[in-house]
């Protein structure tokens, strides 16, 4: 026997793969009667190099497009580059290297790096947000949606940086600095371009209840995200007018229940009202501070409250003698509602913290399920919970379902209010100030407005001669490529200088893979009515809401526009979140992070290479380039191959948990593909094929067909299942069986060869590679990723036995084999549930009533 190279071996097969097109995606007519397989993962920023931790996402699609593939499906298994965006900028003003060099270059080296993992992808459809062939239909799809009236421009609040001169995404202010200058970050209002997704709101929410293949939690978070509320708008009258002129305060509130419970209004930051009062210093001073937050929701949910009064009052609308006072909030959103709320603080955590910080009263009115109203408190927690109305005139008694109904209605017939639905859904801003990013199609001419590009112009190419030397868009002070003649009037106007967000170019990849190489149009119809939805999509929690809502919302707007046939308008049927690869991180004497080739291990202690050092074992974090706790992808195959590394992230733990990257698990997978090959090697020369029928057999050669077929069914199973780790699991199993069988008689070899080569093809779409040198030893015809998947015969799969679970007094307390069907009395039932030490323990000094046993299902004592 020899022992197993991938070395060699991964290349000549990736070669063979090559020259065959294996992989290429049929044509509609060409597939015929086949059904079809569209296997999509999130597609990868070109950053650099690809490392261990990028392998499992494109391993998991992996599987599922070659298993679909062997099962007689027409696969599509694309891949791309979201290629566009602020890292090449930043390259570029720190390393003088043009953003679209870094790109590709980037791109170049990510390519060979995924080749490396035998993916099998239709690299034909392989194509960059960055280049002119995509975006160019880029901008016909913004046209098109500005014509169907979902573009529009408004003002709108943004991180602005003074230093870098440009807008910040909410991700890049820290501490309320930015990320890059540490320049504290200001709010500003510009204009911006914006499309309507709040016109899709319902269909977005209603569209979710579709989505059954979709994990719950991810559901969870897009419908949290489009946040359908029902409660009232409601009116409170000011004892006097506003600076703005204003008699009254609109506020929407989901619990007009606790109006009882109102101790203070408070309004946004930059509400009409706060802003006119911006002239008094204490005012003034409170909007610098709330500024230095940004526009993160999430930033201003978690900073310490701060208000400051307003000086103004407003009358309760159930009693015109009640006069609350008015202030202002950093932790109210102008965005929800109209940007004004009134505090009920014993029913809302941020409410009550704002009450106490300012010494505002707090009136419960919501009495907990077996609270006394005579002794109920709150103290530091808000109850936010159901209940019973009290110390609440006209809702006392109610429910607080029942006493939202009844605050409406008063509301509705004082004229104080109505019921309102509010969404905190908002339409979706797409400029960006910023160079490296797909032109928006616009011209701004003084005497026309801003005109669309018109067709015959498009597409807007970025200019290669542009310089990052100083902070802010080469766009805006470009000295030509901005200047054009309106189309409309042909007076000398401006191109527009943003550029889209880069979650436009990922919104609509899907469509484009699905169409070819086309030239003349975005997309194709037929072809997306053909392989849309994606089947199968798979790609991290982190992209569980903005990514995948917006390409909901841009697939049903391709659809009305009539670019696309897909009238549910869900762009992918199934999603799979999978989890992260973890390692451990590792800190020089100095601080600095270390990699871990930098690093020797030895009997527990951590030393760095270079210098001998101690260094500090940090914990087990997803890995990044930003704590280096990264295992170069191109290394790891140099040394064991990519099967292994495919291998390890597979098996290790169920692929939506985290896997922990470890050197013992490395040598255990390298172990395992060894002891694989080994087991397949060690079949006689002259033994039939892998395909060649068995035919009747009995004895040896029957119990290990009957564990062939068995594994197919487990393995087939586990990866239909999304459970590859358990399909792992049984191909262990069932190597550690067939190991067993080492008989040379004629039947026991053809079983030999038979179940050899099944454990060929069931892990080809884990170990590709491993599959095709096992299946030529085998002498199997043509490639393994070629091969039909076997199927399992159902009688030589059956189990014989069966595992009863075995109750005492209704607890279960042990378990039971048994042959299937056995007919068990219940005098023997009990005899050797007795030898069940659980049991025996749980029947200590009891006396056994009555022995029920269901056959084949379980067995339970009664005893007392």
């Amino acid at each position: 026997m020899t022992r197993y190279n991938p070395k060699e071996s991964e290349p000549k097969w990736r070669a063979a793969w090559a020259e065959r097109d294996v992989f290429r995606a049929l044509t509609p007519a060409q597939a015929g009667d086949a059904p079809k397989a569209y296997v999509l993962e999130m597609f990868p920023y070109p950053s650099g190099k690809i490392h261990i931790g990028h392998t499992r996402n494109y391993a998991m699609g992996d599987v599922v497009a070659r298993f679909k593939r062997m099962r007689g499906f027409n696969v599509l298994h694309p891949m791309g580059w979201d290629a566009f965006g602020m890292p090449a900028e930043n390259a570029a003003m720190k390393g003088g290297v043009h953003p679209k060099t870094w790109t590709h270059a980037n791109i170049a080296a990510m390519r060979a790096d995924l080749q490396l993992l035998g993916l099998s992808i239709d690299w034909s459809r392989e194509f960059a947000t960055c280049d002119p062939e995509y975006y160019a239909h880029q901008q016909k799809i913004f046209l098109a949606l500005w014509k169907k009236d979902l573009v529009c421009r408004k003002r709108s609040k943004v991180n602005w940086d003074p230093v870098d001169q440009t807008v910040l995404a909410n991700e890049q202010v820290i501490d309320g600095k930015g990320w890059r200058s540490g320049a504290p970050v200001e709010t500003r209002e510009l204009e911006q371009w914006f499309f309507k997704i709040t016109a899709y709101a319902d269909d977005l929410l209603s569209g979710i209840e579709t989505l059954n293949r979709w994990p719950d939690k991810v559901r969870a978070m897009q419908a949290n995200w489009i946040g359908k509320s029902r409660g009232a708008t409601i009116r409170w009258a000011l004892t006097s007018p506003a600076p703005d002129g204003a008699t009254d305060i609109d506020v929407f509130t989901t619990r007009p229940d606790t109006l009882y419970g109102a101790s203070f209004l408070a309004l946004a930051p930059d509400h009409p009202i706060t802003r006119r009062l911006a002239d008094r210093p204490e005012v003034a001073a409170f909007l610098a501070e709330t500024a230095k937050l940004g526009t993160s929701e999430e930033a201003i949910e978690k900073a310490p409250k701060l208000g400051v009064d307003l000086g103004l009052k407003v009358r309760h609308p159930f009693d015109p003698n009640w006069e609350l006072p008015v202030w202002a909030a950093n932790f109210v959103l102008s965005t929800y509602g109209a940007g004004a709320i009134f505090g009920s603080p014993a029913g809302d955590q941020r409410d009550l913290d704002f009450s106490r910080k300012y010494g505002l009263p707090v009136k419960p009115v919501v009495l907990p399920p077996g609270a006394d109203a005579a002794t109920h408190a709150i103290e530091t927690e808000a109850y936010v919970g159901p209940g019973v109305i009290y110390n609440s005139d006209f809702l006392d008694g109610l429910s607080t379902d029942d006493a939202i109904a009844a605050a409406i209605a008063k509301l509705e017939k004082l004229g104080r209010g109505e019921g309102a639905t509010t969404w905190r859904l908002r339409d979706w801003g797409v400029s960006r100030q910023r160079y490296w990013g797909c032109p928006i199609p616009a011209i701004r001419c003084g005497s026309c407005g801003v005109v669309p590009v018109p067709d015959e112009q498009l597409p807007v190419l970025l200019p290669d001669d542009v310089a990052f030397d100083q902070p802010g868009n080469p766009l805006v002070r470009h000295p030509t490529w901005k200047h054009v003649d309106c189309p409309a009037c042909g007076a000398a106007a401006e191109r527009e200088t943003d550029t889209l967000d880069t979650f436009v170019d990922s919104s609509w990849y899907q469509f484009r893979f699905a169409s070819g190489n086309l030239t003349d149009r975005p997309v194709d119809k037929d072809q997306v009515r053909y392989w849309l939805p994606v089947d199968q999509y798979v790609g991290g929690v982190e992209h569980a809401v903005l990514h995948l809502l917006y390409a909901r919302f841009i697939s049903r707007a391709l659809r009305d526009c009539d670019l696309i046939d897909l009238p549910a308008g869900e762009p992918f049927a199934g999603l799979f979140t999978q989890g992260m690869v973890t390692h451990e991180t590792y800190t020089s004497a100095a601080g600095a992070w270390l990699s871990p080739d930098e690093v020797e291990l030895n009997d527990g202690a951590a030393v760095e290479t270079a210098t001998g050092e101690s260094v500090e074992r940090g914990h087990v974090e997803k890995m990044s380039k930003s704590k280096r706790n990264v295992v170069a992808l191109d290394s790891f195959v140099a040394d064991y191959g990519a099967d292994v590394a495919r291998w390890f992230v597979l098996s290790d733990s169920p692929p939506e948990r985290d896997v922990e990257w470890t050197d013992a698990g490395v040598e255990g997978a390298w172990r395992f593909i060894q002891r694989l090959w080994s087991t397949v090697d060690a079949l006689p020369d002259g033994a039939p094929g892998p395909l060649d029928p068995v035919g009747d057999v009995g004895g040896e050669a029957l119990a290990l067909r009957k564990l062939t077929h068995k594994a197919i069914k487990a393995v087939t199973d586990g990866v239909d299942g999304f459970r590859f780790n358990v399909a792992v699991a049984h191909v262990h199993e069932f190597v550690n069986e067939i190991r067993k069988v080492d008989g040379t008689a004629p039947d026991v070899l053809a079983a030999r060869a038979e179940g050899l080569g099944v454990l060929a093809r069931l892990v080809a779409p884990f170990m590709p590679h491993l599959a095709e040198e096992c299946w030529a030893r085998l002498g199997g015809p043509g490639l393994v990723s070629e091969a039909r998947w076997p199927d399992w015969d159902r009688e030589l799969a059956a189990d014989d036995t069966v595992v009863l679970p075995i109750q005492v007094n209704g607890k279960k307390r042990g378990e039971l084999r048994a042959a299937r069907g056995a007919a068990l009395t219940a005098e023997d039932a009990e005899a050797r549930a007795r030898a069940d030490d659980g049991v025996a323990r749980a029947l200590e000094g009891l006396t056994v009533r009555k022995v029920i046993v269901v056959p084949d299902r379980i067995i339970n004592i009664v005893a007392g």
